[in-house]
């Protein structure tokens, strides 16, 4: 259902949101998201371009979220990079249609709208949270484990 450009640009996001505010470069998220180098730079530059991302050329650059996990969506993220379509008009061209959609393209672009409010719920801060037992979707930084004692 999502391009690869958009499973991209969300593994880039929950991974830059696990660095909480550090850099990284994009060798550095290329290693972790598994996302080819030259992809990543047009992934990153899109991200950029929407302001979820803030990027520094440099020796001393590296990308960082603009703004907080808990404020950007999935929706965000993935509009910057492959805008979701919408069913406004017949897609096979009926010239009796036009913008009445009929029943199938209507049932189906209810089915967009609904993943559309779904994605618009959804922040990449939740994301970035992997439950136990769960694979991440990404290779994030490595944090220590806190144990409780007598547990």
């Amino acid at each position: 259902m999502l391009s690869q450009t958009s499973e991209y640009a969300l593994r880039v996001m929950v991974y830059l949101a696990s660095l909480d505010g550090k850099q990284a470069t994009i060798s550095q998220i290329a290693e972790a998201t598994r996302v080819p180098e030259g992809y990543l730079a047009k992934v990153l530059r899109n991200l950029a371009l929407a302001e979820l991302v803030r990027s520094q050329r440099g020796p001393q650059g590296g990308s960082v979220l603009a703004r907080s996990a808990r404020e950007i969506t999935v929706f965000d993220a993935i509009q910057a990079v492959d805008p979701i379509q919408r069913i406004t008009s017949c897609p096979l061209g009926i010239k009796g249609h036009g913008v009445n959609l009929c029943p199938l393209h209507r049932r189906l672009d209810q089915a967009i709208a609904m993943v559309e409010d779904a994605f618009k719920k959804t922040t990449i801060a939740e994301l970035a949270v992997t439950p136990a037992g769960h694979q991440p979707l990404c290779d994030g930084p490595t944090r220590r484990r806190r144990t409780r004692i007598g547990a």
